[in-house]
């Protein structure tokens, strides 16, 4: 059974993806950036809009039913390989207890005013 979760993000239906697919066991949380939905604003610094993709995140698993710890792999994205000491202690402390796989790239984002995209695979436990 496939289940597709949605933030409500415009550019979510402008460029025909969900913001995660439940399929089976798995939760496949697509690419995502700093943009805090309550204010409908990007914030400027790197360390907010991790947070942010972090909580967009994190909301997103448990309306898909899963939890932080089912997460198994995590992807950043940075634009700039100096913001990685920033970014390392907040995805540190967020994802000290459950350790997932990861991998962080230096490339360009969409926007110019994203500085960080995160994806994330969960397995229910």
């Amino acid at each position: 059974m496939r289940k597709l979760i949605t933030t409500g993000s415009p550019m979510e239906k402008a460029a025909g993806y969900s913001r995660a697919v439940v399929q089976g066991d798995f939760c496949f949380v697509a690419g995502t950036t700093g943009y805090d939905y309550e204010t409908m604003r990007m914030p400027k610094s790197i360390e907010e809009q991790t947070q942010n993709a972090l909580f967009t995140i994190d909301r997103t698993l448990t309306e898909a039913g899963f939890k932080l710890s089912d997460i198994v792999r995590v992807q950043y994205y940075i634009t700039d390989a100096s913001d990685a000491g920033r970014v390392f202690p907040i995805v540190g402390e967020f994802f000290a207890d459950i350790r997932p796989a990861a991998t962080m790239l230096v490339t360009g984002l969409i926007r110019p005013e994203m500085r960080i995209e995160i994806e994330a695979t969960a397995l229910r436990s």
